[in-house]
């Protein structure tokens, strides 16, 4: 089964995206800040994380940039949720290893297929 942590402080948002990938049947982790989601990738291996850039405690690239120097963890894909989507904000996140930006707002059905085609 394929798992994927979402990390999102909204929580409408973090809902609504946790239930659309379940009924896809992914096994979905959620943190609701990034010093959560750091310690869960720390803890488990994910084929996916999924950052909100903007989040308390760590922002999304923070969470990246460390887990990119955790051992074993330096390939695991990353999506970043965010509603920066000016070309310096995509450059800094693609910098420090963020594979997929998505701005916001998004559809649930196209992140779907999105994330269909990221592994699978």
């Amino acid at each position: 089964m394929v798992k994927i942590l979402l990390a999102e402080d909204e929580e409408v948002l973090r809902m609504l995206v946790m239930d659309t990938l379940e009924d896809e049947g992914y096994e979905i982790d959620e943190a609701q800040d990034g010093l959560e989601a750091y310690r869960l990738i720390e803890k488990n291996e994910y084929d996916l994380v999924i950052v909100d850039h903007m989040m308390p405690g760590m922002t999304g690239l923070e969470v990246i940039e460390k887990v990119r120097k955790l051992p074993g963890r330096q390939h695991t894909k990353v999506m970043m949720l965010t509603a920066k989507s000016q070309q310096s904000d995509r450059d800094c996140a693609n910098e420090i290893g963020v594979d997929y930006f998505i701005s916001k707002p998004f559809s649930p059905l196209e992140l779907v297929k999105i994330i269909g085609g990221i592994v699978n």
